[in-house]
């Protein structure tokens, strides 16, 4: 088939290079390049990078509606389907008419749950078990296009988001390879979604990574492995705040935020119901360093509370 690939940041690359390999990528569309890293040095995203690498045409439109010369591009192509993967921005409906059998979506979750920008993420704070893709008709409503394949897998129980993003990154691509090739022979079905049973999974933002010491453990530490890539766990002590690098659950009892020992495991901090064993940690300005030393360095000990 002929197709226009639309993704930008690197868990799409396994969709686009699967595809790449059956089917005709006339175009690849991608955000364009940002201000990134300390130095804010512009950079493109990871998919626009591939596309340079495999030689494949590149557009990277500032916007997407009333631009009539991204419009006529793709009206020329004459694609069968256009792929969305991790774009970033709404398609207007202009765009969704223009190819043959119109546009599929990889969404990293089995919707209608988990509607929206950042579905690992909120899986994981959410303490899901389970998540998947889905292939979905892409409509102007935020992922509420009928769903015509879901596939998926337990989520490990320590397991943090970087680590089912790039699952879920193979599974994707594995998924809309599937529905391709069922579109191919006419069995590709999509059934609308039970919007009564829809979840939403909003952008994160920094507060999301604040730890409450009044939740449960198991609470923190589920929306420890949600915001591990972004934007990151923090606690105040000290007036600074300080970054959880890695942690696990602990069984002590106590009063929430207190310390209750420092160990050659870690810093141990009770939380609502059980506690929670902070492993290695990073203040502002300095590296990341073992949970224990950073206590001795800033006389945490037994009974400190943390903010």
């Amino acid at each position: 088939m002929k197709l226009v690939f639309f993704g930008s940041p690197a868990f799409a690359l396994p969709a686009l290079l699967t595809l790449k390999e059956r089917h005709e990528v006339a175009l690849v569309v991608s955000q364009p390049d940002k201000p990134a890293g300390r130095g804010m040095i512009r950079a493109a995203p990871a998919v626009a990078r591939e596309a340079g690498r495999l030689g494949l045409t590149l557009a990277q439109p500032a916007k997407l509606k009333g631009n009539e010369e991204f419009q006529d591009l793709l009206a020329e192509l004459q694609p069968d389907i256009a792929i969305t993967v991790a774009y970033g921005k709404l398609l207007p409906q202009s765009l969704l008419d223009l190819p043959r059998a119109g546009f599929l979506n990889v969404h990293a979750s089995l919707l209608p749950k988990y509607r929206g920008a950042a579905p690992v993420q909120w899986a994981l704070i959410c303490g899901e078990r389970e998540t998947g893709v889905s292939i979905m008709q892409t409509e102007m409503g935020l992922d509420t296009g009928p769903v015509c394949l879901r596939k998926g897998i337990a989520i490990e129980p320590h397991e943090e988001a970087p680590q089912l993003f790039e699952r879920l990154s193979l599974l994707g691509a594995k998924a809309i390879s599937e529905a391709l090739e069922l579109l191919e022979r006419g069995e590709l079905h999509c059934r609308p979604q039970e919007d009564s049973l829809a979840t939403m999974a909003p952008l994160l933002h920094k507060e999301d990574g604040d730890v409450d010491w009044q939740e449960a453990a198991s609470a923190i530490y589920n929306r420890f492995r949600g915001t591990s890539a972004w934007p990151g766990m923090r606690f105040e002590y000290g007036g600074k705040s300080i970054r959880i690098h890695e942690m696990r659950p602990a069984a002590d009892d106590g009063e929430p935020g207190r310390v209750i020992r420092v160990g050659t495991e870690g810093v141990t901090v009770a939380a609502s119901e059980g506690s929670l064993t902070l492993i290695s940690v990073q203040a502002p300005g300095k590296g990341r360093i073992a949970a224990r030393d950073w206590a001795n360095g800033y006389q945490v000990r037994g009974g400190t509370l943390l903010a």
